[in-house]
């Protein structure tokens, strides 16, 4: 399906932008099959790729234009079957119970896919395929593929990188020229840009001008010290490393500041009062665009800790993953590797994806099919490294999205928690939340054990 290209961008940013969400995310459809899903045949030149995330992909349009049109391109003799997550329907439960296994998912690396791919019993181990195909992965951003390895503590292979929702420091240029601050670089720790908020900050008449905003809960969960919330040996909460608290200790000052409260970043373009904002470039490059055309804008890099430098977050991370039960694992890997391939990858970052392979000429081609982002710094994407992913926890601990964001609001903004404390009361409910997922899940074995 043709588009005009700044149409296809914006319904593609906004698209992802409302899928993106806490809210919108796909809920857990309980805590795995007791038995093993078996995959109903199909037909031989037919492959079965479900898409959960990227959220767009709910649009069959953008699917084919990213995706379908290049497979077919490349496979020409076979047909792709393409379904999306939707609620209700079309979620893995569904699917499981209906004994359509996909041969390819994609979905959200850090979130889904212990408590869907492995608490399902979906999970197939590719590193055969990799040595089979002579698959380099060394050629794929290092943070990107150790968040693959560290699924498992023997380091297994459950899939492959496709797109990686990066953060960016969004910055408005008006503001900065109007208070007579130079604009922000690449490589700034956070330290510099606290300086510069503190001299962007300030009230003129009915405008209270915010120098600096940030989503906290992003913020922590992708953190530049590559720390869990979670025990890597025990099923509970941990966030008793000193590093927690340096890192709530680093934003809460920049909310300290006087007339700088916690605004959300998403007010960033309709109303042009914040001077510089992190957010998440695919949901907010095009987005912020096309909220307002009048609005002077550009991006940096964003900010690093003074001790670590030049590293920005940790991979927020959609991969494509193999099903242990696809009859046809050999051609979804050759389409996977076709995906990855430099070919292919500059024609996804001329849309604005930012996917693993990040050659010099995919580096180039970021964006040019994008009217909107034109003379913008997108260099900056990829000014500075990602910081590493967690190291693996022990084999069958409790998955748990431990609710970070919930340090800063409420126990910090509306409660003025220390930070300790903070760190303490999400750490404990996060374990209790673990006991009552484990709880649940050993009444369903029970259950399943007693009906064999």
């Amino acid at each position: 399906m043709k588009m005009l290209k700044a149409s296809f961008a914006l319904a593609l940013t906004l698209t992802l932008a409302a899928g993106c969400t806490d809210e919108a995310a796909p809920s857990p459809s309980g805590t795995g099959a007791p038995n093993s899903p078996q995959a109903q045949s199909s037909p031989e030149n037919e492959l079965f790729i479900y898409t959960v995330w990227p959220a767009y992909y709910v649009k069959e349009e953008i699917f084919q234009k990213q995706i379908g049109d290049y497979i077919k391109k490349k496979f020409p003799n076979i047909t792709i079957k393409h379904v999306h997550w939707d609620n209700p329907g079309r979620q893995y439960k569904d699917l499981i119970a209906a004994g359509t296994i996909p041969d390819i998912i994609m979905d959200d690396t850090r979130m889904n896919v212990q408590r869907y791919l492995i608490d399902n019993d979906l999970q197939y181990d590719i590193s055969e395929l990799i040595k089979k195909y002579n698959f380099d992965t060394s050629k794929l951003n290092p943070a990107f593929m150790a968040q693959m390895k560290n699924l498992t503590p023997e380091g297994k292979i459950y899939g492959l990188p496709f797109f990686n929702n990066d953060f960016a420091l969004f910055y408005n240029k008006d503001i900065f020229d109007k208070f007579g601050v130079d604009y922000p670089k690449d490589g700034m720790t956070y330290d510099e840009i606290y300086e510069m908020a503190k001299k962007l900050t300030r009230v003129e008449g009915d405008i209270t001008y915010k120098g600096f905003s940030q989503n906290p809960g992003h913020y922590l969960n992708f953190n530049q010290l590559s720390l869990s919330p979670l025990s890597k040996t025990e099923d509970k909460g941990d966030m008793s490393d000193p590093g927690w608290k340096k890192l709530v200790d680093n934003m809460r000052r920049f909310y300290e500041i006087p007339a700088n409260q916690f605004d959300t970043v998403e007010t960033f373009a309709s109303k042009p009062s914040i001077a510089m904002a992190v957010a998440t470039v695919s949901d907010h490059l095009v987005k912020f665009y096309e909220e307002n055309k009048n609005l002077n804008f550009d991006i940096a890099s964003v900010p690093s800790l003074s001790d670590a430098p030049n590293t920005k977050y940790q991979p927020n991370l959609y991969s494509m993953y193999i099903t242990k039960q696809s009859k046809k694992k050999d051609l979804a890997f050759q389409v996977m590797d076709a995906l990855l391939s430099e070919e292919h990858q500059i024609e996804l970052a001329k849309e604005g994806v930012i996917g693993p392979l990040q050659t010099d000429a995919v580096k180039a081609a970021f964006g040019k099919n994008l009217p909107q982002v034109q003379g913008k710094n997108v260099a900056s994407i990829f000014a500075s490294q990602n910081a590493m992913p967690p190291g693996a926890r022990n084999q069958g601990l409790v998955w748990y999205d431990v609710p970070v964001q919930g340090v800063f609001q409420p126990l910090i903004f509306k409660e003025s928690k220390d930070s300790v404390t903070a760190l303490r009361m999400v750490q404990e409910a996060a374990t209790k939340s673990i006991e009552t997922v484990k709880a649940a899940k050993s009444t369903i074995d029970q259950a399943a054990t007693s009906n064999k």
